[in-house]
Order: structure tokens, then C-alpha cells, then sequence
């Protein structure tokens, strides 16, 4: 009797256990479960993204600290050693020529 009583109790608890594990893999694949599931892992995937951005950015600028001074770029600009920056110039495309006092074209591929 007690044989058929103990069987029975964990028919039944197997039973209760199976249906919850099963209710709850149930809910978990609803769209909306899934959806918020998909939201959850795309905003950890950006927060990871983020943090690799910044990591990627101070290991730049570090380095760029380190050259800096092993390039010795980090003197101060009123210094009279170093020449005046060359880069405004070269970016503004210089100022237009002034005409050849002779007018001449000098283009090679033109009828004389």
C-alpha cells in the first residue's frame, strides 16, 4: 500500500513539475517575450559597442600623447626655434597666380 501511495505522490509532483517547466517555455517563446527579448540583448550589444568605442578612443589618445612626445610636438607654440605652422597655407589653396607679364599661354596641347 505504501508502495502504490509513494508512486503515486511522485507521479503527480513529476507531473505538477513537467507542466510548470513547460507553462514557463511556453511563455518565454510568445512574440512578446521575444521581442523583449531581442530589445534586452540589442541595447546590451549597444552597450558593449559604446564601450569599445570609448576604450578604442582613450587607447588613441594615448598614443598619440606617447608620439607626441617622443616626436617632441608638444613644445609650446611661442617657441622662436620652430618655424611658423605651414598647414593654413597649404589647406586654403594659396592665392591665385598673377597673369604672365607676356600673357602667353603656356599649354603645349594649344595650335600656335
Amino acid at each position: 500500500m505504501f508502495r502504490r501511495a509513494f508512486w503515486f505522490t511522485a507521479g503527480a509532483a513529476a507531473g505538477v513539475w513537467a507542466t510548470t517547466k513547460v507553462n514557463r517555455k511556453l511563455k518565454q517563446l510568445t512574440p512578446e517575450s521575444l521581442a523583449a527579448q531581442a530589445a534586452d540583448k540589442a541595447v546590451e550589444t549597444g552597450h558593449r559597442l559604446k564601450e569599445f568605442a570609448l576604450d578604442v578612443r582613450a587607447g588613441m589618445l594615448q598614443r598619440e600623447a606617447e608620439l607626441g612626445e617622443a616626436l617632441g610636438l608638444e613644445a609650446p607654440v611661442d617657441d622662436p626655434a620652430l618655424p611658423a605652422p605651414r598647414r593654413a597655407a597649404a589647406l586654403d589653396g594659396g592665392a591665385p597666380r598673377p597673369p604672365h607679364p607676356n600673357n602667353h599661354s603656356y599649354n603645349r596641347n594649344e595650335d600656335h
